[in-house]
């Protein structure tokens, strides 16, 4: 014997054996869906009862990508995909055509301070360095959309740091902005699942204006913590005026619908370093980042 080493692995790759299949002899056997390899059965893999082994490839591939990218900890950044970057907010001042529209458009106008603060707040995260394993922290990820999600892309792409997206298969066309990095750039079916992978690695999450979905994913990241199903971790409401108005939280607590101290679970705050502040403030009392919310 040559060489004493057993050879790591006996089958061959799929890869191999899928281009094995496609190169065979064409008969009626070997036409028919039923003969082909089960991974590379579309029909099949797409069947109603194929759902459980769609939900597990969905939630493993950004696991498997994600971790071979090193990436540690993620900024998670949830906000609204109508808020226009300032300098286009009077364009759309200029298109509404009647006083409705042009009541929201200046109120999207007077909101569009919050995507310079959304790319601020990801410049900073972005300057976060490795761990001593080179582990990347901090690594700002967003739902992969326009407005808010750009704004905190692009401020990763500012410092030339890598950025995450998580889009979302939506009847209408939601592509990823052009800031996402393209390897960490992720596409779901099932809400749930990204919603899942918004929250694994977070160890900081920043909530600007936004509508039902801005809402849902932040409730529910509250609700996870206030129930126990994650730890606790850093949590930025950025826009007092908006969130008092859009939810009477103290009223939630007078109410008995919720404790007091829930509404410790969150700080509302103004611009980027005042969240930072809070952020760097809480991992520097103890909390750790090794200590973030494990969601599983």
């Amino acid at each position: 014997m040559t060489d004493p080493h057993a050879k790591e692995r006996i089958f061959a790759p799929a890869r191999e054996e899928a281009k094995i299949a496609e190169q065979q002899t064409s008969s009626a056997q070997t036409e028919d869906p039923a003969y082909r390899l089960a991974f590379q059965d579309m029909d099949f893999l797409l069947r109603e009862d194929l759902r459980p082994v769609r939900f597990q490839l969905e939630l493993m591939k950004p696991e498997v990508l994600l971790d071979e990218a090193k990436i540690a900890s993620t900024l998670v950044v949830y906000g609204s995909a109508r808020i226009p970057e300032p300098e286009k907010a009077d364009a759309l001042i200029a298109a509404a055509s009647t006083p409705a529209q042009r009541k929201i458009a200046e109120r999207l106008k007077a909101n569009s301070k919050y995507y310079d603060e959304a790319r601020k707040l990801a410049r900073i995260a972005s300057r976060v360095g490795p761990d001593a394993e080179g582990n990347k922290q901090f690594v700002v990820c967003s739902g992969g959309g326009p407005s808010i999600m750009e704004a905190a892309n692009r401020g990763a792409a500012d410092e030339g740091k890598e950025s995450i997206g998580l889009n979302i298969v939506l009847p209408h066309e939601h592509l990823p902005n052009e800031y996402v990095t393209p390897r960490l750039s992720f596409q779901f079916h099932y809400f749930s699942l990204r919603k899942m992978h918004f929250l694994i690695r977070a160890r900081a999450v920043a909530v600007f204006p936004g509508g039902f979905g801005t809402f849902d994913e932040c409730f529910e990241l509250l609700t996870l913590i206030q129930t126990g199903k994650i730890k606790p971790l850093p949590i930025v409401l950025f826009g007092r005026e908006f969130w008092s108005r859009a939810v009477d939280f103290d009223y939630l607590a007078d109410e008995g619908t919720i404790n007091r101290a829930d509404l410790d679970l969150f700080k509302m705050v103004e611009t980027a370093e005042e969240a930072w502040d809070y952020i760097s403030h809480y991992y520097s009392t103890g909390a750790g980042i090794e200590e973030g919310s494990q969601a599983a």
